[in-house]
């Protein structure tokens, strides 16, 4: 589990920033003839809303995808698209010779009727109850019969289940789909209502994925799939888009798995939110899942914080007086830290820096505006209310 403080670039989140850095304040306090000098900035306290977050890493999906193949036997006599189109729900992909089934829809029709009729003589012969009971039981099963016939003829067309492209085409004018051996009803496909006959003949199929609509299968560790359910926010990183995108938890795995490290993972899926024009399948992405949001957190920037004899204090700006003043704290949250009692949303506080050495002589000392090490201060001089590139006095 990780706690981000979210808004600009990853920081915070929702509320104006919680510390503003005044203008012209001093950015860089240095002296040609001290050695060192402590930097510090004037910050003004606000509130904040804290987002508490687990990670996940995983790749980007097509949202939906589809293998369509046809649900009766036959012969191929169009393919209707080619790989790389773009086809809407409903949509014809292909057909097959319907000429059997026609005839056997017409032969169904024609026992209904038969059915009927029979039906309507012996009630009007007065025939038994039991002839009666049968009869009806002839219609019934001659109306079913032609429900299916129906549906065969309409299933010589294979339509498309969802919108999307076409990714691929197992099929070719010619091709024989299915077979006209028996099928047992334990081989039916659930995906795409086509049936396993137990033969070795291809029922082919064509694919489909969806189209700038995808999600996210990663993975989380262990110790924070408790904290998921469906329906949290999350925000997604994707290699090659610049952009945050965002996303909802669509499903959390019951059953673990092992990652490459042989570490226990849970799987989750991400729903990406909207259409993503600039989005591609394959990708890798990380998700921050947000599990928890405290509004209204108190906080100034912890460097600000001093401890003397077990207490902590801030120095308070107050009527342009530094006064030091002595704070309650709470959660830490990165570089800032809650402050439960002692400030308000308003105050003026004092953030103090490292000490940067200014130098000041010839000798071993370091030169003025170098760091430690070497390299250089950052150049002021073009900030609004900021000082010449080497300090005062220049």
């Amino acid at each position: 589990m990780r706690i981000s403080l979210r808004g600009r670039r990853r920081a915070w989140l929702a509320v104006p920033v919680a510390l503003v850095v005044a203008a012209g304040s001093g950015v860089w306090l240095m002296t040609r003839d001290s050695t060192a000098a402590e930097s510090s900035t004037t910050a003004t306290v606000s509130t904040q809303t804290i987002e508490q977050t687990v990670s996940a890493d995983g790749t980007i999906a097509a949202r939906k995808s589809s293998d369509e193949s046809f649900a009766v036997s036959g012969t191929v006599t169009k393919v209707l698209v080619d790989e790389g189109d773009k086809v809407k729900k409903g949509d014809p992909l292909a057909r097959v010779d319907d000429s059997a089934l026609v005839a056997s829809r017409a032969a169904a029709l024609t026992s209904l009727e038969a059915a009927t009729t029979q039906l309507d003589e012996d009630e009007d012969n007065g025939e038994s109850d039991v002839q009666l009971a049968a009869d009806n039981a002839a219609v019934v099963s001659a109306q079913a019969t032609l429900a299916d016939a129906r549906e065969a003829v309409q299933d010589a067309t294979l339509r498309a289940s969802i919108a999307g492209t076409v990714t691929s085409v197992d099929l070719a004018k010619g091709d024989v789909t299915g077979s006209s051996s028996s099928s047992s009803p334990s081989g039916a496909d659930a995906s795409n209502g086509s049936t396993d006959t137990g033969t070795d003949t291809a029922t082919g199929t064509i694919s489909i994925v969806s189209t700038h609509s995808f999600v996210v299968d990663g993975t989380v560790a262990a110790a924070d799939a408790q904290q998921l359910k469906e329906g949290l926010q999350a925000k997604i990183t994707a290699t090659g888009v610049d952009d945050t995108i965002y996303g909802t938890v669509s499903e959390v795995g019951l059953v673990a798995q092992t990652n490459d490290s042989g570490a226990a993972v849970f799987p989750v899926t991400v729903e990406v939110t909207g259409k993503q024009q600039d989005l591609y399948a394959g990708v890798s992405a990380t998700v921050s899942i947000v599990v928890k949001q405290v509004p209204d957190v108190l906080t100034v920037a912890t460097n600000a914080l001093s401890t003397t004899d077990g207490k902590t204090y801030v120095t308070k700006l107050v009527d342009g007086k530094e006064v030091k003043t002595e704070v309650e704290t709470g959660e830490t949250y990165g570089m800032a830290t809650e402050i439960t009692q002692g400030l308000k949303e308003g105050d003026t506080i004092v953030v103090q820096g490292f000490r940067a050495p200014t130098g000041g002589g010839n000798g071993g000392g370091q030169q003025q505006g170098e760091l430690p090490g070497g390299g250089q201060l950052p150049d002021f001089s073009q900030l609004p209310g900021g000082m010449p590139a080497g300090g005062p006095g220049q």
